[in-house]
């Protein structure tokens, strides 16, 4: 478990990205499987992956491709069941799950602060990230998530009661994800707390946070706004399988 207190980060001003540098956000997972997140990542031709008990995400180099769902059947498998981010429309056969409208978030005015209450987390402290992330429903988070960047948490008592981290991480930009509160801290500023905390680490290494959110959960993007995030577009999710009869490279 852990106990000890982080140092706290400089502050330094919002990182601005160059008027064009967004356009990596795009296609966010594919940037961030072939990028510096490459290590985590499994790749079959012009589709990725990243590696079991990781993430469920997936991504193809250009939707538009039939040979890149081709080689997303044979890095999947049929069957088998993947998440995928902002690709509007699918294949013929392919829509075998659910899908739900999302927004993606920019920092343009937000200022990493470090928060005395925060700790950092790690691979002993999976167990109780799985329970909270399990009981509060923030997004996929599997045992080896904590693997894709920092993660850090508020305790009370003891407990883990407020957590948020570090995901996707394509060349200039970091991902804020996993935010969640137990719901008998909730209303007490633990979440944005804890983004500001996770936003220090990133814009010190000068990268611009971003993050994403379910369209309909509309108090946390109030939230997002109020602190220094932008919508900057829509975004489709799914939560997919690979049709039983999908061609594969085989």
């Amino acid at each position: 478990m852990s106990t000890s207190l982080q140092p706290p980060h400089e502050q330094v001003p919002p990182h601005e990205p160059a008027a064009d540098a967004d356009s990596v956000l795009d296609n966010v997972a594919w940037a961030a499987l072939t990028g510096r997140q490459r290590h985590l990542a499994e790749i079959v031709g012009s589709a990725a992956r990243f590696q079991p008990e990781v993430s469920p995400f997936v991504a193809i180099a250009d939707p538009a491709d039939p040979a890149g769902w081709t080689d997303l059947a044979t890095l999947v498998g049929p069957g088998n069941a993947f998440a995928l981010a902002g690709v509007a429309t699918l294949p013929e056969g392919w829509a075998t799950g659910q899908s739900g409208q999302g927004v993606q978030l920019v920092a343009t005015s937000l200022r990493g602060e470090a928060d005395p209450e925060a700790v950092r987390l790690g691979p002993a402290d999976v167990p109780e990230m799985l329970d909270l992330v399990g009981r509060t429903q923030p997004g996929p988070f599997l045992p080896r998530t904590v693997e894709m960047g920092a993660y850090y948490g508020i305790r009370q008592g003891g407990e883990l009661v407020a957590l948020a981290g570090e995901r996707l991480r394509p060349p200039g930009w970091t991902e804020i994800s996993a935010v969640c509160t137990d719901e008998r801290y909730r209303g007490r500023g633990l979440a944005g707390r804890l983004v500001r905390q996770v936003a220090a680490g990133i814009q010190e290494r000068g990268d611009t946070p971003f993050l994403h959110a379910t369209a309909v959960n509309t108090g946390a993007i109030r939230l997002y706004e109020s602190i220094g995030f932008t919508v900057r577009r829509s975004v489709v999710f799914h939560f997919l399988r690979v049709p039983d009869d999908a061609r594969t490279g085989r």
